[in-house]
């Protein structure tokens, strides 16, 4: 009897599923210090692992952040992918409305994912980058896709560099409404597309 109580309250984490703890952990710890103050003592303990089995998942810090960021990529990709056939305007506004609603429900992870840029470590930067252009090509495939803009758009160089554009604006507006704007979602959500269509349009 007393083992079973045992075993309902506390439940062996899967390998998945520490991990997971692990990221999420570190999304919040480098969402809130610079990367070279964060230690991995400090995850452990919050996790409530030893910094050996840490090291075990991630054999050094710029790995464990690097995951951080990745993680916060995939989930930023699979919640904004296109959907086939339907026009990329329509589109637009119910992304950008999933797109604001994760990063305010997980706030510690977007601003885990854009702090990579100002980390030292060249790896770290790296899976940033890897990640922002994963988002610029998800983007250009939807135009390309879409028979108002066609194939012909998106090898367009000035297209290619709008959308970095825009991305970066995106951003940079996203973190600040977060912070702690005046704006409503919706407000930020209509400014940020049309800003895109407007480059768009040119």
């Amino acid at each position: 009897m007393a083992a079973n109580q045992g075993e309902r309250t506390r439940r062996r984490l899967s390998t998945e599923e520490r991990r997971e703890q692990l990221l999420s952990v570190g999304a919040r710890l480098f969402s809130e210090k610079p990367y070279d103050e964060v230690w991995i003592e400090q995850v452990a303990e919050i996790a409530g692992v030893s910094r050996g089995l840490l090291y075990h998942y991630f054999p050094t810090k710029r790995d464990f952040f690097a995951a951080v960021v990745e993680r916060e990529s995939e989930r930023m990709l699979r919640m904004t992918a296109a959907v086939p056939g339907v026009p990329v305007r329509d589109q637009l506004a119910a992304n950008l409305d999933m797109y604001l609603a994760h990063a305010a429900e997980h706030a510690h992870g977007y601003r885990a994912f854009h702090r990579a840029e100002a980390a030292g470590d060249q790896v770290v930067r790296r899976a940033y980058r890897r990640a922002l252009a994963a988002q610029e090509r998800q983007i250009l495939a939807a135009l390309a896709a879409d028979p108002e803009f066609g194939p012909a758009f998106q090898e367009r160089p000035e297209v290619r560099l709008a959308v970095r554009g825009w991305l970066a604006f995106t951003t940079a507006v996203c973190l600040e409404w977060l912070r702690g704007s005046e704006l409503s979602r919706e407000q930020v959500r209509d400014l940020c597309a049309r800003a895109l269509l407007k480059v768009l349009a040119h």
